[in-house]
C-alpha cells in the first residue's frame, strides 16, 4: 500500500477524533526525515508514501493511479559510481519509476 496523508487521516481519525490533518503531515515529515518511510512521489496530485524502505522501484498506473512495488535492482552500484565520477557529485541513492497501465486497467480496456 502507498497511502496519501489524507488516506492516513481518514483512517486514523475515527480512533483519534482530535487528530488534525496538520498532525498527520508533521508526523509523515518526521518519518521521512528518520528514514522510516519514503515518498513515492506525486500521483494524481497527491504525494504517496511507502513504508518499505528497502531498495525497490515502483510502477505507477497512468489510468487509475495505482502504485505497485517492483522488486529488484534496476540501477547498479557501478552506475551510481559512474554518475558520481562524471559529474563530481556524491550519489546517496537512485530510483527508477515505471509508468504505464496496470493489468487491471488493461483488462477493463479489452473489448468483449
Amino acid at each position: 500500500m502507498h497511502p496519501t496523508a489524507e488516506w492516513v487521516y481518514q483512517n486514523v481519525k475515527p480512533e483519534y477524533p482530535d487528530l488534525s490533518l496538520g498532525t498527520v503531515y508533521r508526523n509523515i515529515a518526521q518519518f521521512k526525515k528518520d528514514g522510516t518511510i519514503l515518498s513515492v512521489g506525486i500521483v494524481n496530485g497527491q504525494e504517496r508514501y511507502d513504508g518499505n524502505v528497502n531498495p525497490h522501484t515502483h510502477f505507477v498506473c497512468s489510468c487509475c493511479g495505482a502504485v505497485i512495488d517492483i522488486p529488484g535492482s534496476f540501477i547498479s552500484s557501478s552506475t551510481n559510481s559512474e554518475i558520481a565520477e562524471k559529474f563530481h557529485v556524491r550519489v546517496d541513492s537512485s530510483e527508477v519509476l515505471f509508468r504505464g497501465i496496470c493489468s487491471n486497467c488493461l483488462q477493463r480496456q479489452r473489448p468483449f
